[in-house]
Formats: structure tokens, sequence, C-alpha cells
């Protein structure tokens, strides 16, 4: 009857995710104290009162989540809880794994801010505006998207991206290769292919810049055991040592999210309940897609708080 936590990526995020925690929790309040400070401003008033626009863009984001993510946590603490010996297991779906990370001692709160700040920069940066892209394919088998992905690629980038599960796969790469790609992949009988309103190509190879200076940024933090294992996007696979983690977390960006497959490693290794950690309930949505005989829950209020320390008690 193992328990696993599960912490959001980007697309997650909304303007006042984490007030009721802050306001509940003096604990959780101090999380976004750290963060701003941290950062040298105040994302704690743009994460509460926008604008969405300027909330969205992945250098905001990717800290402003992570800190939602991590404020939950130390709720949870300040009733008594501990990670270690209640969870099993804890995965992020990409920038989430940063809050995995966190959650789990890996890195302090505020070095998780740093990272995010220049992760989500340096993914930005990596690629001209304009030149790469992504889609979402919805209902056609994996094997079929790799094959349009091959075809369209013709010597540029175009590789699945995310495989997020109940049918829905992401590609990324070169513009006109992914464009291209979409349109196979509709002939070949997707139900949809949706381009996607998204700055850069992520989880593609044209990443490349942005993990050498993850690779460079990491190097450069404290970094500890975490007290429970994470499971990494990109081999699906548990790991508690700090040297493996950060050769992870720089693959992790050009490499796939391996969702579907993270859900059912975790139903295939006694995980019977998965509580999502943070803003949104998308991944509880995703993971009830995949294995229904996975029970889900999410803590981003104060009234989740209270919900989740009855059941964990």
């Amino acid at each position: 009857m193992a328990v696993a936590f599960t912490f959001p990526g980007q697309g997650s995020q909304a303007v006042g995710m984490g007030k009721d925690l802050a306001d509940a929790f003096p604990e959780a309040r101090r999380v976004f104290q750290e963060v701003d400070d941290a950062l040298g401003e105040n994302l704690s008033e743009l994460i509460w009162e926008g604008p969405e626009e300027t909330l969205t863009l992945t250098a905001n984001a990717q800290p402003a989540l992570m800190a939602v993510s991590l404020a939950a946590i130390r709720a949870l603490e300040s009733r008594g809880f501990s990670l270690k010996g209640k969870i099993a297991y804890v995965a992020g779906h990409s920038l989430g794994e940063y809050s995995a990370f966190a959650a789990a001692g890996f890195v302090s709160v505020a070095d998780a801010a740093r990272l995010l700040r220049i992760r989500g920069n340096a993914m930005q940066a990596a690629v001209p505006a304009g030149e790469g892209a992504m889609a979402a394919i919805i209902g056609l088998e994996h094997a079929d998207v790799e094959a349009a992905c091959a075809e369209a690629a013709k010597g540029s980038v175009c590789q699945i991206a995310n495989d997020n599960g109940g049918g829905q796969l992401v590609i990324s790469g070169a513009k006109a290769a992914v464009e291209l790609a979409a349109k196979l992949c509709t002939e070949k009988g997707a139900k949809r292919a949706l381009m996607l309103q998204v700055s850069a190509p992520f989880h593609s190879a044209l990443m490349a810049p942005a993990a050498n200076v993850m690779r460079e940024a990491l190097a450069g933090v404290a970094k500890n055991a975490p007290v429970v294992p994470v499971l990494s996007n990109v081999t699906v696979s548990p790991t508690s040592d700090p040297d493996e983690i950060a050769r992870r977390l720089v693959e992790q960006i050009t490499g796939r999210v391996r969702w579907r497959e993270t859900v059912e490693w975790f139903g295939a290794n006694g995980v019977t309940t998965l509580y999502e950690i943070g803003a949104g309930k998308v991944l509880s949505g995703l993971a009830r897609r995949i294995n229904r005989d996975v029970a889900t829950a999410s803590v981003g209020t104060a009234a989740d708080v209270e919900a989740a320390m009855a059941a964990l008690a």
C-alpha cells in the first residue's frame, strides 16, 4: 500500500496559486519568501496577482510552480508529516522533477529556485524565436508517431518530447519538421494533431545549449542524497545518488519525459496512491487515464493539506 508524490510541470500555473497555503501556514509563506530572496525579486506577487502572461513566461513559471509545490510540502510538514517513512517515491513532470528533488532534500529551496530560473532562461535562449515548435498528437500509436517524426526530420530535429499517456504524445524540434510530422500523424489516423503555443522546442536535441548551461549550474550547488528515491523522467528508474541525479537532470533537458512509463512503473512496484503536490490536477488526470487501479489525490490548498493528513496519518 505504498504512496508516491508527484510534482506538476509547466502548464499547471495559474494566477493566485499557493496563496491559500501561504495565508494558512506560516511555513508555506516562508517558502515564497525564500524564493523571492533567492531570485532578488518579488515573484510571489506575480504568482498571486499576475499578470498571467508574465507568470506564464518560462523563466517565471518554472520557479513559481516549484514554490507552490514546496509550500504544500512545508504545510504538510507543519502538521507533523515526513516524507521519509511515509512516501515510497517522488517524481516530477519535467521542471517538476526539480520540485521533487527539493522536496526530498537534494537541493535547498533557494538553490532550486535559482536553478529553475537559469533553466528557464537557458531553454528560452537555446533556439531563436520561431525556429522551433511543439505539437500534441492525440490518439495515435507510439510507433506511428516515431515513424512520422523520422520521416519528417530529414536531417533536422523532430522527436517525441513527452509521452504523457492516455493516447497523448508531444513532439518537438525544428518548426518545419514538426509541422510536417503533425500532418503525417493526421494522415496516419491521429484523432488530433495540435500545434502548441510554446516559446521553444523543449525536450529535444535543439536544447543541447541549455543542457550545457545546466551541467555547469548543477555543478555549483550543494547536493545531498534525497530522503526518498526519485524516479527520473529519462530513465524511469529510482535513484538516490547525488551525482547520478545531477546527470539525469542534465539529460532531461534534451530527453523525453516518460510520464506514461513512470505511472506504469509505480503501479508495477506497489504504489497504490499518487498525490499531486502543488498547482492544478493535470498529473492526476493523466494518471487516471494510464492506470485506473492507482488512486489519485491533490494537495494544493489548505483544505487539501488537512485531507491528506487525515488519509496519510
